[in-house]
């Protein structure tokens, strides 16, 4: 069993940790920005140090390969993103681009014998911070693959017009030209020049350390539902306006999140998970009683039956008035669990196991470019432990020791699929 270098892996993250550091521990890198420019053109300087050929498609993925003793093998790939939310940590997205670099640079350094090409990517736009939708660039290549509900999301030309949510006037498309990274539609990964692909990345949540496990064996990323919750009501002034005569649309709105919260958590499923994210308000104005109040509800599982569950709940919420305000709801966005190549998965247990890496199987509940990946290409993923679940914040930590794990993890992983006759 091979292992990756933990004083390089040390260094990758301290570096990395500067193309937008915050001054708080944590990074703000939108994508294509110039923090993130950055961030791609060290990959490419160390990248081009140990031999390897630098591709760019028509989105802005960056592919690096290292060359194998079959020169007409198909490409097996590991990579993530290098974009980050606004104050978030030093190891969601990026971790998976370095532990690339490192699997990279151990088989050149070590000189491992490999048959296939082997490549690490930088996927553009994964979190969709500045220029939405999240996965973007990765949900391009994918497309005709996609399942249709998703397909709509990432037309081309509509993700070359998404606006800034910070100016709301300058596109994906001008980021795009200006960061000079728009490459030739003929790089993009296709079923035809790529095997596989691994992606690693930290868990995002607290279960691993809890279970006092290094290494999440990962098998699927769970499937989702996104709804708008609408209340509509009266806006009179609210110091005038009789209480028993209101139609407050916020505190309609407080009913209903509490009465879903009642009834789903009545219902005692393992593992569902459930979140009120946003909220609008009109007019927003505290002398006004409000008249409209919306709030977002995503809900979580890896079954789909126990998600209808909880949509027969949510749609029951519109059969009554609440507080005299009625309630509506509007699908914004839905997704089917999906599973990972079950090869590729005993590859990265076998692996963990072999170098003696403590490890369980493990569900992902956060979206990952592999997730479309996974339409395409054999996929796979692996979870780092993240010290107290936390992510998307400048708290966000895995140690060292464990990033390097997780990268040798993936580089035996990638051999033994390096060596299978087919997945």
């Amino acid at each position: 069993m091979y292992q990756c270098s933990l004083e390089n892996m040390t260094e990758k993250i301290q570096t990395f940790a500067t193309f937008g550091a915050t001054g708080n521990g944590g990074i703000t890198r939108y994508s294509l920005s110039k923090e993130a420019v950055m961030a791609r053109e060290e990959f490419e300087k160390r990248m081009r140090k140990i031999g390897a050929s630098i591709e760019i498609d028509d989105v802005g993925n960056i592919y690096a390969t290292i060359a194998g003793e079959d020169a007409d093998a198909k490409r097996i790939a590991m990579g993530s993103h290098v974009d980050s939310v606004l104050n978030g940590g030093n190891y969601d997205g990026i971790l998976g681009v370095l532990s690339a670099m490192e699997v990279l640079e151990t088989i050149v350094r070590e000189k491992i014998p490999h048959k296939h090409p082997l490549t690490a990517v930088i996927w553009t736009n994964e979190e969709g911070s500045l220029y939405e939708p999240s996965m973007m660039c990765s949900g391009i290549v994918c497309y005709d693959y996609l399942p249709p509900q998703i397909q709509e999301k990432y037309h081309f030309e509509d993700m070359m017009d998404s606006k800034s949510i910070v100016d709301n006037k300058t596109t994906f498309g001008e980021a795009l030209k200006r960061s000079g990274y728009q490459g030739d539609k003929k790089y993009r990964m296709t079923p035809e020049k790529y095997e596989c692909i691994f992606e690693t990345h930290i868990e995002q949540g607290p279960i691993l350390e809890e279970h006092h496990k290094d290494i999440g064996v990962v098998d699927c990323v769970i499937g989702l539902m996104n709804y708008r919750v609408i209340l509509r009501g009266q806006t009179v002034h609210s110091g005038t306006f009789p209480m028993e005569r209101r139609k407050d649309a916020f505190y309609a709105a407080s009913q209903v999140l509490c009465s879903l919260h009642e009834q789903i958590d009545a219902l005692h499923i393992p593992g569902l998970v459930y979140t009120t994210g946003e909220v609008v308000c009109h007019p927003c104005i505290h002398t006004c009683v409000p008249d409209y109040f919306e709030f977002s509800f995503d809900a979580r599982h890896k079954d789909p039956k126990y998600l209808k569950k909880v949509l027969e709940i949510l749609k029951d919420c519109t059969k009554k008035e609440w507080s005299g305000c009625s309630c509506e709801i509007q699908e914004a966005w839905t997704r089917e669990t999906v599973y990972w190549n079950q090869t590729l998965v005993s590859y990265v247990e076998k692996a963990a196991r072999d170098l003696g890496v403590s490890y369980q199987y493990i569900h992902s509940g956060a979206g990952h470019d592999a997730q479309y990946l996974g339409y395409m290409l054999p996929t796979t993923m692996i979870f780092v432990q993240s010290k107290g679940g936390l992510s998307h914040c400048e708290e966000e930590y895995s140690s060292p020791e464990q990033c390097t794990e997780g990268a040798s993890v993936m580089l035996n992983a990638v051999l033994m699929a390096d060596m299978a006759e087919e997945l």
